[in-house]
């Protein structure tokens, strides 16, 4: 868990007393889908676009280190993006932070600060290409509207570890609903964390939450009345992750609530199981299947498959498809077809004993 949360840090960067380490992973996707022929965009169905993820880390001895995540890609390159406006190149800082560790046979106590991933849920953990085994993201995660952003949020976290017990608390200065930069209006302290356990080998199951306010001044649904900081918006999920032989599935259950003053609250409930089947040493299946309900928007389902395969061990060529369907939501004009190269590069790898 510790290594996954740090985005970066190497099997050396553990070993060694102190070190540098760059890796990245560049992928590059091709799609077609009506979503880009309707408004906002009305142009052709098809696109292509990249994704390039920096991870430098800089161990600085046994104790203190400082590790980032770097994202730069083309747009539109995410699914959700093709009902969006704009083109161009956007960069994100999505984690930059100094962490202090202290780890032992069976605990661990880890004390991060910076710009931090969301504390909630158990997705942001496999957010790299070469990671989720399929192209798109869960329902709940992503840029646009989403209960869970993807970017990052300022703040200080805490990571434990005892015996088959895992557990982190996080403040941050947004909402995972609405991450606002350090220098922008409208920001307000949020709470966040999540607790797990490996119940055996190959399963582990947790629960996480967050809560805090989430509008702001300029927001599109905060109606003058009631102060923002009275608005408050909470989560709460569960998750599983199991493992054996050639089958992987995670699955997660989220229920989200954001508090207005005219209009009812909001409240929404987000669930998807996803599995992947090794077929060969160099090829899998996989598919997630994902529903949304709320009390004041359509029910939607998305059903994603793909197929990979992987050249060498640093490439893994996906091939997929998604339907999209709901009430609001004529035939297949949702529906995308996506080819994905995920290429994994180490650069630079300077280490000290």
């Amino acid at each position: 868990m510790l290594a996954l949360a740090c985005l970066g840090t190497a099997a050396y960067a553990q070993e060694a007393n102190s070190g540098f380490d760059l890796q990245s992973t560049v992928s590059g996707m091709a799609a077609y889908s009506h979503q880009l022929s309707t408004a906002p965009r009305d142009g052709g169905p098809i696109t292509g676009g990249m994704r390039a993820m920096f991870y430098p880390t800089w161990k600085i001895n046994k104790n203190w280190s400082i590790s980032a995540a770097v994202q730069v890609h083309t747009r539109p390159y995410f699914y959700e993006e093709f009902s969006t406006q704009g083109y161009g190149v956007k960069a994100d800082i999505l984690q930059a932070q100094l962490m202090y560790s202290q780890i032992r046979a069976n605990r661990s106590l880890v004390f991060r600060a910076g710009q931090l991933s969301s504390a909630f849920g158990s997705f942001l953990l496999r957010y790299d290409d070469a990671v989720n085994p399929l192209i798109d993201m869960p329902l709940s995660y992503g840029y646009y509207g989403k209960g869970v952003t993807t970017l990052g949020l300022a703040g200080a976290q805490v990571d434990a570890t005892l015996g088959k017990l895992d557990m982190r608390a996080q403040f941050v200065n947004s909402s995972p609903v609405n991450p606002r930069g350090l220098y922008e209006k409208g920001q307000y302290g949020n709470w966040a964390g999540g607790m797990g356990y490996t119940l055996f080998q190959g399963l582990h199951v947790g629960v996480s939450g967050y809560h805090g306010p989430y509008l702001d001044l300029q927001s599109k649904y905060y109606f003058p009345g009631v102060p923002p900081q009275d608005l408050p918006a909470s989560a709460f999920g569960l998750d599983v992750q199991w493992g054996r032989g050639p089958w992987n599935v995670f699955a997660e259950l989220q229920e989200f609530q954001f508090a207005y003053n005219i209009i009812p609250t909001f409240r929404q409930n987000i669930g998807y199981v996803e599995l992947r089947r090794v077929l060969r040493p160099r090829w899998y299946v996989a598919t997630r299947l994902s529903y949304r309900r709320s009390n004041l928007a359509p029910a939607l389902q998305v059903y994603e498959t793909a197929v990979g395969y992987r050249p060498n061990r640093l490439q893994l060529v996906k091939v997929g498809y998604e339907i999209q369907q709901g009430p609001q939501i004529r035939g297949t004009l949702a529906n995308t077809f996506g080819i994905q190269l995920v290429t994994v590069f180490r650069p630079v790898s300077i280490a000290r004993d």
